[in-house]
């Protein structure tokens, strides 16, 4: 099982809007979580998905890798506050006002997974399973408002 990781130090955006973008991404294969990426309206998106692929690069160079990227997961991602900048804005009457330039540590950890297969036929029974519940409880509501309204309708 192969594990790589990469890292991208100082990017200029804050350690909350880049958790943002990492969430989407955490847990799913590689392909998908470029495609999200790339149709993500977030500017730190393009700095995730270039760590993204470093670290799919990593993993190609390793000793063990199968040669396969879309049997990757992205296993673990998370952003780590960096240094910030302090600057000084002007202010009505002789005051200043505190700006913050915040910057951030992005890390991005990818696993080669053993049975990509598996979990795909997982996911398939999962929501196979969501689906019949789903209709067997609006058919449920169905069957109850039908009776609500028979019984208003005997009432009158």
């Amino acid at each position: 099982m192969v594990e790589a990781q990469a890292t991208a130090r100082y990017v200029r955006t804050s350690a909350q809007k880049a958790g943002l973008v990492l969430d989407l991404i955490r847990g799913k294969a590689v392909p998908q979580a470029l495609a999200t990426l790339k149709f993500t309206r977030k500017a730190v998106a393009r700095d995730v998905e270039k760590v993204l692929q470093s670290a799919v690069a990593n993993a190609r160079q390793k000793e063990g890798f199968g040669g396969d990227e879309d049997s990757l997961v992205v296993a673990a991602c998370y952003a780590d506050q960096g240094p910030s900048q302090k600057r000084v804005r002007p202010a009505p009457m002789g005051r200043a006002f505190r700006i913050v330039k915040r910057t951030t540590h992005l890390t991005v950890k990818v696993v080669e997974s053993q049975a990509p297969k598996a979990a795909k036929a997982a996911r398939a029974t999962r929501a196979t399973k969501t689906t019949k519940a789903t209709r067997a409880t609006k058919a449920t509501k169905a069957t109850k408002a039908t009776k609500g309204k028979a019984a208003k309708a005997a009432r009158a």
